[in-house]
């Protein structure tokens, strides 16, 4: 009897720590707005941008060198085991300026910004390029072409189900100084593209929109709105039954005093990633004077006002809206 108690016992406990290693690895998602630990890429850094594979074994975002402004896209990869390898430079990445990648929902392309040249050698404008995966790697970036891509500037593409494909541009045929436009996915090519309408579009700055696949929200950002807390805040708008998007809430549960941007939601839809400049850093040192070390350990800060990926429930964001 003695003998059978005592299994008993190890076994619970092995059962406890087998619990307890498995919601190490699978944490609750927070309900407030955290720094992204699930993956060791926020750094001193300007990270941004973030995208997720559908499986969850890959994960792409951009790293900006302030100096210059150049962009480049990281790639990280889940192995069998569950371990994220360190960050590398995405193998069609580095030589120009890329950024802003987005998966498509079966996870074999991946759309960015890039101001690649075509048949030149020198950069030009920012277009949208997408990369398929062929035999596990990601290879020969091509050109969307027109009409999506113009003489402006494109932008921070997300791809819906039906392939409809959505991005950030500056155009004179635009509702504001910068706009969220649509180009549609119609018999094996791309319409031209057309702004939203006003539920998300405004007279000031929209960019940067997160769409889902199915194409009932849209995540995006607006700088200068009489709700705006800061340098540009985090907003969703929700399609009706006639395809008009509704008038867009500003995510209180999320915003800061700083630049909030670069939304992305987890295929699974248990998580909101969203880049974010906010920082603890003083704007003066009252009660006692700095020092020189004290100043470099502020600067080598992962909150050090460059950006950073943060994460929070999906679910803890819609029910604040509601």
């Amino acid at each position: 009897m003695k003998k059978n108690l005592t299994i008993v016992f190890f076994s619970v406990i092995i059962c406890f720590q087998c619990l307890s290693q498995k919601s190490l690895k699978n944490p609750a998602v927070p309900a407030t707005p955290v720094l992204f630990t699930g993956v060791p890429i926020n750094s001193a850094m300007n990270e941004r941008d973030l995208a997720i594979s559908p499986d969850g074994t890959e994960l792409f975002y951009t790293i900006v060198v302030q100096a210059t402004q150049f962009h480049t896209i990281l790639h990280c990869k889940k192995d069998k085991a569950g371990k994220w390898s360190s960050p590398e430079v995405a193998s069609f990445s580095g030589r120009f300026s890329d950024m802003e990648p987005a998966f498509t929902e079966d996870g074999q392309k991946l759309f960015f910004s890039s101001n690649r040249p075509g048949d030149s050698s020198e950069a030009k404008n920012y277009d949208i390029w997408f990369v398929e995966k062929l035999r596990g790697e990601w290879i020969n970036p091509k050109n969307v072409g027109a009409p999506v891509n113009t003489a402006a500037d494109e932008f921070f593409p997300s791809v819906a189900s039906n392939g409809n494909l959505y991005f950030t541009a500056a155009y004179q045929k635009g509702v504001g100084k910068e706009d969220i436009y649509v180009a549609t996915w119609k018999n094996g090519k791309y319409t031209e593209s057309v702004a939203l309408d006003t539920g998300v579009n405004s007279a000031l700055y929209e960019f940067n929109a997160y769409v889902s696949p199915d194409e009932r929200f849209i995540l995006f950002t607006s700088f200068g709105r009489k709700d705006d807390r800061g340098r540009g805040d985090l907003y969703l708008s929700r399609k009706d039954d006639n395809g008009t998007w509704l008038p867009a809430k500003n995510l209180q549960i999320i915003n800061s005093d700083k630049l909030d941007y670069c939304p992305f939601v987890s295929f699974d839809k248990k998580t909101l990633f969203f880049t974010s400049e906010r920082h603890g850093i003083p704007e003066s040192f009252i009660n006692k004077r700095t020092t020189y070390d004290e100043l470099k350990r502020l600067a080598n800060l992962v909150q050090n006002g460059t950006g950073n990926i943060y994460e929070l429930s999906w679910d803890a964001v819609v029910q604040s809206i509601h």
